[in-house]
């Protein structure tokens, strides 16, 4: 450990609180097992509330989440389309997971994926005869330089006057969103998409191809190296560790040193980034082109799975799977039972709920606080 993460790790930890956790050698693992308790927690209060809700109704609970189950893993069919409908789930839950380790609430990701989209596809259609990976690669740089700018200005409005960085980012969204639309229904806009505007198509040459012998494409892999990736940055280098004690105690941070604006200005870049390419990768191997389509709810279920998963990168893959599921049964919800098919979003705003009311707990339940020998 360098001296600067030393002294660090004393400004921000209490004095009392190693030397207790010296004479509890199950601390760490009772921390875990909150860590993991505390989302399951919240997903088996949203089912139950749910349930409620599904009753009131008159519909069965227990025939909704079996038709979910089969919508979501029931098939190979299945499989794929939840794994296609989670790849983009991966990066935009890395815009709230990345600023959240310094405490910033991002909650604007929705934004940064229609404008990255939009910008990758721009990007391609000025160098359409070029070779596809170059294409592709140009594609990436440009969505994810559009999705760090727009998210980048929420850190930097917070870093420079002050300004809540929740606030910036919703209304840069909408801002986002509008722009997005003006642009695919005006400059931009193919006069041959008459029923839904749309930029022109990048062409079928250019569109990525599925990984072998599945309907997935690549971008499900591009998520989780980056998930994996983020999680090194995060919790294996010293650029992490100081960003992690900036959202633990930001005096601390200052005290030590540490470029605390520089720090937000950079998080909420980089998950904008990552925003962004999400856009970029729904254009090359979904869509073929920027329209509408783009605005599907992307960035807000990042938020939900973000907190899922506690803002672990790791831990963000299997709720964005699980996301993505809930998702993919929508329409044979529609089917089965009658039920619209935003009554998963319904279901989704329960989870969100449960989760919030499981964080006012974290941490506060005896049985896993550090104890002392006497």
């Amino acid at each position: 450990m360098s001296t600067l993460e030393a002294g660090i790790e004393v400004a921000a930890i209490p004095a009392a609180a190693p030397a207790v956790a010296a004479f509890d050698r199950f601390y760490p693992l009772r921390r875990g097992l909150e860590a993991l308790a505390a989302p399951l927690a919240a997903l088996a209060l949203a089912a139950a509330l749910f349930s409620l809700f599904l009753l009131a109704l008159g519909k069965s609970p227990a025939e909704f989440f079996a038709i979910v189950w089969k919508g979501a893993f029931g098939s190979w069919f299945s499989v794929q389309n939840t794994l296609v409908r989670a790849a983009p789930l991966f990066l935009t839950a890395l815009c709230v997971a990345i600023p959240a380790q310094l405490g910033l609430v991002v909650i604007g990701g929705e934004g940064a994926v229609v404008l990255g989209g939009l910008g990758g596809t721009c990007a391609a259609l000025l160098i359409a005869g070029a070779p596809a990976p170059l294409v592709w690669l140009a594609m990436g740089l440009a969505s994810a330089a559009v999705g760090a700018f727009w998210i980048g200005l929420s850190g930097l409005l917070r870093a420079w006057r002050g300004i809540n960085e929740t606030i910036a980012s919703l209304v840069l969204a909408y801002i986002g969103i509008a722009l997005f639309n003006h642009l695919v229904e005006g400059p931009l806009r193919d006069p041959a998409s008459l029923n839904k505007p749309s930029t022109y198509g990048i062409g079928e040459s250019l569109m990525l191809p599925p990984l072998p012998g599945t309907q997935i494409h690549p971008g499900l892999l591009v998520g989780a190296v980056a998930c994996v990736l983020c999680w090194v940055l995060i919790y294996r280098t010293s650029l992490g560790f100081a960003a992690r004690v900036t959202g633990g105690n930001v005096r601390a941070a200052q005290l030590q040193g540490l470029a605390v604006a520089r720090l937000m200005v950079f998080a909420c870049a980089l998950g904008g980034a990552f925003a962004g390419l999400a856009g970029a990768i729904e254009v090359a191997a979904v869509h073929g082109r920027a329209n509408a389509s783009l605005i599907a709810g992307y960035g807000y279920a990042g938020i939900l799975i973000a907190f899922l998963a506690r803002h672990n990168p790791l831990a963000i893959m299997p709720m964005a799977v699980l996301l993505g599921g809930i998702g993919a049964a929508g329409g044979l919800l529609q089917r089965r039972m009658g039920l619209p098919d935003a009554t998963v979003l319904v279901l989704e705003a329960f989870i969100f709920v449960s989760i919030l009311t499981s964080e006012t707990l974290y941490g506060r339940m005896r049985w896993f606080q550090p104890r002392g020998t006497g």
